[in-house]
């Protein structure tokens, strides 16, 4: 399967994700334990990674499994990464507003390329740096409101201590996306096999999460087991799915392609969400949605178009094999001469 398509799919489950959030929810709330949903999902991409190794064990007589602690050890590594980003991502909602917040997160992408650069040591052309740009302009250009609404004016009002957390929330973001393209690129082993391992410790941190809740509250609503499953309906088991089914989108692209295709495939999410609330939620489309809608398409075309669709080639270039065709044509006189 090529990687375009497999992002296609990414970029359409991703979009569809808050959609469907939308859709479960009743009366402006959630009559079930949103806690519960990522941990049923790392619980369902669990059990389809380890069908698809039997699988693969079936067709193949020896897959490449590495077993040793040493290489297992390191996959709790990004499960610890989200778990800190996740209490960052609340506490910097302390500080800014929504609007604010989903501004400063398209900082993510600039720092997935940095730190794409850094650790993973791939080198990235002047215009796909340019591109990367565009991206995160279009993407703030397409969220931000008419500049004389409050929200515009609550985006410059935050304290300092909101935005420094907002940068160290997209800092966490891009690490624990880099950290995991390490992970799946390591070695060559099967993909099901590594997903194990890390749907495996995510199933263990996020019940961890649930336990923990309930000594918070007092097991006021009872133990997480008991209602695990409680409101649950069909649009609540399409988030679960829809959840699961991207995170192995994601550890794909990440085994076979990379971080950048990625972020591309969330960012036009982003924008495919917003086009769809147009229709769905009477979502009033504003000039800035379009304008970044047609920045992001260019950054899409600059990063991934061939170079010389973008710029115009030198003459010399076409002229070199005329030039080599000419020197054996006067060698080849010398020869016979």
């Amino acid at each position: 399967m090529q990687w375009y398509v497999v992002a296609s799919l990414l970029t359409i489950l991703t979009s569809s994700q808050g959609i469907l959030t939308t859709l479960s929810q009743s009366n402006g709330g959630y009559k079930y334990d949103y806690a519960t949903v990522p941990f049923l999902a790392e619980v369902f991409k669990l059990i389809v990674s380890s069908l698809l190794l039997w699988r693969e064990c079936q067709k193949l007589p020896s897959p490449k499994i590495t077993t040793e602690w040493k290489s297992v050890r390191l996959y709790p590594i990004p499960s610890i990464i989200y778990l800190v980003h996740n209490n960052v991502q609340f506490a910097t909602l302390t500080y800014v507003d929504t609007s604010t917040y989903q501004i400063l997160g398209n900082l993510k992408i600039v720092t997935t390329a940095i730190l794409f650069r850094l650790f993973l040591k791939r080198k990235l052309s002047n215009l796909q740096w340019m591109a990367i740009v565009l991206l995160a302009i279009g993407t703030t250009t397409s969220q931000v409101k008419g500049c004389g609404e409050a929200s515009c004016e609550s985006l410059f009002s935050s304290p300092i201590q909101g935005y420094m957390l907002g940068v160290l929330s997209a800092c966490l973001s891009a690490l624990a996306g880099v950290y995991t393209e390490f992970l799946m690129k390591k070695n060559n082993d099967s993909l099901y096999w590594q997903n194990i391992q890390l749907y495996t410790f995510g199933a263990i941190f996020n019940m961890a999460k649930l336990v923990l809740d309930d000594f918070r509250s007092g097991f006021e609503n009872g133990p997480w087991w008991q209602r695990l499953l409680n409101g649950y309906n069909v649009t609540t088991w399409m988030v679960v799915l829809n959840l699961g089914s991207t995170g192995l989108l994601v550890s794909w692209l990440m085994k076979y392609a990379d971080n950048i295709v990625k972020v591309y495939s969330t960012s036009m999410a982003m924008l495919l969400t917003m086009v769809l609330s147009v229709f769905l939620f009477n979502f009033n489309p504003t000039p800035q949605l379009f304008l970044g809608i047609f920045v992001c398409m260019m950054s899409l075309h600059m990063y991934f178009a061939p170079p010389s669709t973008l710029v115009d080639l030198p003459s010399t270039a076409k002229a070199e094999p005329e030039s080599q065709s000419l020197v054996e044509v006067s060698v080849d006189r010398r020869t016979t001469s």
